[in-house]
């Protein structure tokens, strides 16, 4: 067993867009790539089935928090790990669970060992250290592991962003020492990304790219964007942290985003996307489309009978009608939730598929330029 290589293979000649392929112990991922979010073992509304014949996903994302909370460690060992639990057998990368603990802002204390936190289910108090986190993803199984991080709110000032992100340095180290000290599960290479921090200061940002570059770990990650700064904002930072951090390592960029957002990042350097967004809105009701966004609920589809999407390579994007999607959704058929689901992690895929492509022919800029315009527009 190897550790996860990468292959850069074609750079954009104007624009800062990779394609390359990451190599891992339960098969490779083609990027630009984008991971559905399995938060607590399943992707909502969609099997696992759905996901690798359908969605044709290539890796998907489990929660540390969530999968402690519930089902627990005690069953993820009895299962063997999560690729067994739920029967995936491509790769699977877990994040720290440190967002989700830090969005409990009323009920958890930081301090330098850790977090203690209040279970959203039952009230329980847990301690959250960076061993303990590290021990609780090498049990899931993940082929990706996320370093343990504090993620301060956009609005941080300075001094406390400052503070936030050598505590989050701090805690790598800790990390990097227990992940070293530690085997690996259930036969198969596991693979530890730092996480850049740094709230929206431009100073602090390189600074934590310097650090975690420093680390020589076989990718890395850029955490803290997409919570509540201005979309200008995020693509300043994104493009210094893929300014400041190593050519030869995978670059993700966490929790981002809508499909132009995706695509801009994509322009500046980032390979690695996940994002709630395609199930989430899809269960309200919002299509992405290759022309553009839908509201499936809006009167003007009840009676389209032309497919939902035939641009996309996708049996539910083909098959199912706009007028039937809309009537499941009023009707409150669970059914709609699931079609609406795959359809968008389908566009996703699809999206960041044709982003690959032509990044490899040369013509990623002016195909990029023309698909954000038709990508926005509202149907």
């Amino acid at each position: 067993m190897a550790a996860l290589a990468f292959d850069l293979q074609k750079t954009d000649a104007l624009s800062a867009a990779r394609a390359g392929k990451i190599i891992t112990d339960h098969g490779y991922i083609e990027t630009p790539m984008f991971m559905p979010v399995g938060t607590i073992g399943s992707v909502k509304a969609i099997t696992q089935q759905q996901l690798q014949d359908s969605v044709k996903a290539q890796v998907i994302l489990g929660n540390t928090y969530h999968l402690y909370m519930r089902p627990g460690i005690e069953t993820m060992e009895g299962a063997g790990g999560l690729h067994k639990f739920i029967n995936w057998h491509k790769p699977i990368l877990t994040d720290s669970g440190g967002f989700q603990v830090f969005s409990l802002a009323a009920n958890r204390k930081i301090n330098e060992e850790g977090v203690m936190f209040q279970s959203h289910i039952d009230g329980s108090r847990h301690l959250f250290t960076p061993e303990k986190v590290m021990d609780i993803q090498r049990t899931i199984g993940a082929d990706i592991m996320m370093a343990f991080d504090e993620c301060p709110p956009a609005s941080s000032d300075f001094k406390y962003a400052e503070q936030s992100m050598h505590l989050t340095h701090r805690w790598l180290d800790r990390c990097i020492e227990h992940f070293n000290a530690v085997p690996d599960k259930w036969g198969h290479t596991q693979n530890l990304f730092p996480i850049v921090q740094g709230a929206v200061h431009h100073d602090l940002r390189k600074s934590s790219c310097d650090f975690i570059s420093s680390k020589n770990a076989t990718g890395n990650a850029i955490g803290g964007l997409s919570v509540g700064e201005p979309e200008g904002v995020m693509y300043e930072i994104c493009q210094l942290c893929c300014e400041n951090l190593p050519v030869s390592k995978p670059r993700y960029l966490m929790g981002v985003g809508t499909p132009w957002n995706i695509l801009e990042c994509i322009s500046l350097g980032v390979d690695m996307f996940d994002c709630v967004m395609p199930t989430r809105n899809g269960r309200n009701a919002m299509l992405f489309t290759t022309q553009g966004v839908i509201n499936i609920d809006n009167k003007k589809w009840e009676n389209d009978f032309s497919p939902i999407d035939e641009g996309l390579d996708c049996e539910f994007s083909h098959y199912y009608s706009k007028a039937y999607l809309r009537h499941l959704f009023k009707a409150q058929e669970i059914l709609g939730l699931t079609i609406a689901s795959v359809h968008n992690l389908a566009f996703y895929i699809w999206l960041v598929k044709q982003a690959r492509m032509q990044i490899l022919q040369g013509n990623f800029l002016s195909w990029k330029n023309e698909m954000m315009e038709k990508i926005k527009r509202r149907l």
